[in-house]
């Protein structure tokens, strides 16, 4: 039998499926790592250990597929966007992994956008200004660590540092520099402006290649590892937003795609780049002739982490001792708690957020707490909040690509039957969930089978995501939700005057119990 892997580079673990050629998984491996947030708006991996959870990852999915010399015809790639590492002249790292979720830049994000350059930048880039894109982290590097950004010989991401180790060379593909907002999306190119304002010389990026760009001749000791052959061609693939559209079967005009992971996205595909005129939405490359356009949350499935292990602790400890998933714990709960949660409102903005509001300043907060409400409640209205936030952004996205005609959803939520009951019934359209839940490893792959000339057009996806299930609104309670958004809506406007003052508090006064090594 033929195979194709699909490596998926995220925030908190990286997973790597075995895929045969009608989108069948046959081997999965799920290897975690530590998120560093040794200070509130700090948010780091180490690139060692990531590189160690691909190796490890590739090495299991050989082994359990039993895959024989032959039969893999190739590895294709898709990774968490605006990551940055500093290597030296050397080729070794002088920092950790940057990743999205950092803020530390915000007060420069914020000088872009007062200046005006946020906006012209914005305009050629699609990459709105804000802390998470690697061109604002290289202007607080600059300016904050000027000795560490002179050393400085190479500045790549994520993927590029694995493919450099594993064959020796920096290449970047289109989509993920596109992401760094230093890509100049209708020239194809880095461009000059974002280079000039940075202070970055174009010989310290990586060669722009294609999203179905082929490396072989992978390092010796390390195919000798994963029992991989040095001569299979490993695919660039792009970036996990664009290639979850695409493992999700959402690439004609009109299909929404829905993700929540650890963070959050709601995005469509078009046929050119198109730009918000108002800057709140990124424009992504992903193939020839197809873009993603769409808006980024930092507050997703790390909310829902937050409220298991700070305010259901003792449920965590019983579900490990019971070997059970902890998470179905909590929306076994959450369901028993109607639709609005009986008034309490959350705002799951614990890291900052990106999309809807563009505010790396932004802090959560629960409303209308009052002694009626306990504990499944907060939970409950914790699930709702995120889903609220991802609707705002769906608003944005009709304003430049019209009212969307259908929903797929994706990541690791899809697997609760509440949360897709719930996006249904907030958004009041049809959701479909694919059977695959790693969307963007089966994005990887159709790309990969596109690069390596065994399908000829993207859209064989569509035979290959699986059974849809299909949930409905309930028409009782979109009509609870139609009460409460509004109000959800003005106390976002209503706070967001108080986030600076309440972050910069947190910043002078920082909490000596803060550091954590988050796991996935």
């Amino acid at each position: 039998m033929d195979y194709m892997i699909g490596v998926d580079l995220g925030t908190t673990s990286t997973k790597v499926v075995l895929f045969d050629m009608k989108g069948q998984s046959h081997a999965y491996a799920n290897n975690p790592y530590p998120l560093y947030q040794d200070t509130p708006d700090m948010a780091e991996e180490d690139p060692e250990e990531i590189f160690e959870a691909v190796i490890a990852g590739l090495t299991e999915v050989m082994r359990k597929g039993k895959v024989q010399p032959g039969e893999l015809k190739g590895v294709s790639f898709s990774a968490a966007m605006h990551s940055l590492i500093l290597m030296d002249k050397d080729n070794k790292p002088l920092t950790r992994v940057i990743t999205w979720a950092d803020n530390r830049a915000a007060k420069y994000a914020e000088d872009l956008k007062a200046s005006g350059v946020g906006a012209e930048l914005f305009a050629k880039t699609g990459v709105p200004t804000h802390p998470m894109s690697p061109m604002v982290k290289l202007l607080w590097l600059k300016a904050e660590q000027p000795d560490l950004f002179n050393q400085t010989a190479h500045f790549i991401g994520i993927k590029d540092y694995i493919l450099y180790r594993l064959f020796g060379k920096y290449v970047q593909d289109y989509s993920l520099a596109n992401a760094t907002g230093l890509f100049n999306i209708f020239n194809m190119d880095w461009d000059d402006q974002a280079l000039e304002v940075t202070g970055v010389k174009r010989e310290q990026l990586p060669e722009l290649v294609s999203t179905e760009y082929q490396l072989t001749g992978m390092s010796a000791s390390y195919a000798s590892v994963t029992g991989i052959d040095p001569a299979t061609p490993f695919i660039m693939g792009a970036s996990d937003g664009t290639l979850s559209n695409l493992g999700v079967n959402a690439i004609d005009p009109g299909v929404l795609a829905v993700t929540i992971g650890t963070s959050g996205a709601v995005r469509v595909v078009v046929d050119k780049p198109v730009v918000d005129p108002k800057g709140r939405l990124f424009t992504y490359y992903l193939d020839d002739g197809k873009w993603v356009v769409g808006g980024p949350v930092n507050n997703g499935g790390i909310v829902f982490r937050w409220v298991r292990d700070q305010l259901f602790a003792p449920e965590k400890i019983t579900a490990e001792q019971m070997q059970v998933d902890s998470y179905e714990i909590l929306t076994d709960i959450a369901s028993k708690i109607p639709a609005g949660a009986d008034g309490l409102l959350f705002h799951p903005y614990l890291g900052g957020e990106r999309a809807p509001i563009w505010d790396a300043n932004a802090r959560g907060s629960f409303f209308g707490l009052s002694r009626q409400h306990t504990r499944a409640h907060m939970v409950r209205a914790a699930l709702e909040g995120i889903v609220y936030n991802l609707y705002m952004v769906m608003l944005m996205i009709e304003g430049v690509a019209g009212k969307p005609k259908a929903i797929q959803a994706t990541g690791g939520f899809a697997r609760s039957e509440l949360w897709r009951q719930m996006l249904a019934d907030i958004f009041e359209q049809e959701v479909n969930i694919p059977e695959s839940f790693e969307s963007s490893a089966l994005g990887a792959v159709v790309l990969g089978m596109k690069s390596l000339g065994i399908v000829d057009d993207l859209s064989v996806v569509k035979d290959m995501v699986g059974v849809t299930n299909t949930h409905k609104p309930n028409e009782a309670n979109f009509e609870v939700y139609r009460e409460l958004l509004p109000i959800w809506i003005r106390l976002t406007r209503e706070l967001s005057g108080e986030y600076s003052s309440i972050a910069e508090f947190q910043r002078n006064h920082p909490n000596p119990r803060a550091k954590l090594a988050e796991e996935d």
